[in-house]
């Protein structure tokens, strides 16, 4: 069930990517398909987010008209790395996603950028306005929208009152290490 609301948000955020662009020049800083994909990633299913990745990416890059496969190995490698790294490391509190997805934008909007000079068609505009203010509008609404995705999910259990005071731990631990015997 997980997978289809994160493919219905993935849809509704490429068709949001899309028309939002032509209502507010702002609003197209704000890249919607990259806070599903890492939302995707950070849950730990590589699988599902690289392929996120390449459709939401083609399907930017189609609807755009710029260069087509750009966008999709950008957030292709994005969702790699990002599950890479949630795979290594506990990343299931928000406010650890909040540094992934702001790095995951600054890596996304840096590799298309590469793409783009590498093969000689013009860049969308400034490499440091355009990382910047899709840092700022991608971080803030992405949040947002991890809280709102985690909200919708099942996976989040609610505390009862006794489980906000957890039992102590344990300190005295074995001795792995057996001399003598």
């Amino acid at each position: 069930m997980e997978g289809v609301r994160l493919t219905i948000a993935l849809i509704v955020a490429v068709a949001l990517q899309w028309t939002l662009r032509n209502v507010f020049e702002p609003l197209m800083y704000i890249d919607l398909p990259l806070i599903v994909i890492v939302y995707a990633a950070v849950g730990r299913n590589t699988m599902r987010a690289l392929i996120f990745g390449t459709a939401a990416g083609l399907a930017v890059d189609a609807l755009s008209g710029g260069l087509l496969g750009a966008g999709a190995f950008a957030k292709t490698l994005v969702a790699y790395i990002v599950s890479e790294i949630a795979r290594r490391v506990y990343l299931d509190n928000v406010l650890l996603r909040i540094p992934v997805l702001a790095g995951a934008c600054i890596f996304d909007d840096l590799a298309v950028y590469v793409l783009h000079n590498m093969f000689g068609q013009p860049p969308v505009g400034d490499l440091l306005i355009t990382a910047a203010y899709s840092l700022i509008g991608t971080t803030v609404v992405g949040t947002m929208i991890f809280l709102l995705l985690q909200s919708f999910s099942g996976t989040t259990p609610r505390k009862r009152k006794s489980d906000f005071f957890p039992p102590r731990r344990n300190t005295r631990r074995r001795n792995p290490i057996r001399l003598g015997k």
